[in-house]
């Protein structure tokens, strides 16, 4: 569903895990000019077709997978980036391999996914291997240009996951969270590599921004997206209040 301008949401709605992905319509030159942040799982563990479900609803916003150019990984936990290789694949055998959609994540993420994420590469297989074609660092990142052009800040945010990123629209003033922040909730820290003393301080510096959106990666009972620059200030002050002391 269309957030804001070309931004566009797609929360997941289904039992089982699985990451919300958002999606920048017609923002890279060439034929393939769509970004994609956080694809998820290709299937849950309860079976469900995620991967499938995400491509009907994109298309249901007229828009076509096989003109995606760029996925986004905020980090590397496998609901966030399972869907990576069958995206390329996908959209490599739609244009007879004349267009492979590039793979950005951060440094720190990669290392991660190959050292104590590889248990997942062992449980998937081949299905999930990548070969990132860049490293995010924190700072500007720009694409496009003219009317089109997009203009985002990369923000390191380390606790839930090494390398976990978040990423900034000025323009717009929306702030996509990843597994940081959630609306009333934060992104757990008991698995390898989670730090609560290192979320509670990314929390901190996401809350210095001037948001208008918030764009958790899950979804939770209090909700899936946050508007309103209030809100989003209300949020970091209850997930403040109630979740620093336990982190």
């Amino acid at each position: 569903m269309q957030l804001i301008d070309n931004l566009y949401g797609y929360p997941w709605m289904g039992m089982g895990n699985n990451c919300n992905s958002y999606f920048f319509a017609n923002v890279l030159p060439g034929n393939n000019p769509h970004i994609i942040i956080d694809p998820g799982h290709t299937a849950n563990e309860m079976g469900e077709p995620c991967l499938d479900n995400l491509i009907t609803a994109i298309k249901t916003d007229g828009f076509d997978v096989s003109d995606i150019g760029l996925i986004i990984n905020t980090h590397t936990h496998i609901d966030h980036y399972q869907s990576n290789r069958g995206l390329q694949q996908m959209i490599e055998k739609a244009s007879n391999e004349s267009n492979k959609p590039q793979i950005a994540l951060s440094k720190e993420a990669d290392e991660y996914r190959l050292g104590s994420g590889a248990r997942w590469i062992e449980q998937y297989g081949d299905s999930i291997k990548f070969e990132p074609d860049f490293y995010l660092t924190e700072g500007p990142l720009s694409f496009g240009e003219g009317e089109n052009k997009l203009d985002l800040e990369i923000i390191d945010t380390p606790g839930h996951g090494p390398g976990h990123v978040c990423i900034y629209w000025p323009k717009n003033k929306v702030l996509i969270t990843g597994d940081i922040v959630f609306i009333g909730s934060v992104g757990r820290t008991d698995l390898p590599g989670g730090d609560g003393n290192m979320l509670k301080a990314s929390i901190e510096k996401l809350s210095t921004y001037d948001t208008e959106y918030i764009l958790p990666g899950h979804a939770t009972e209090y909700g899936g997206m946050l508007k309103g620059k209030e809100n989003a200030l209300q949020n970091f002050s209850f997930i403040k209040t109630n979740y620093f002391p336990i982190i």
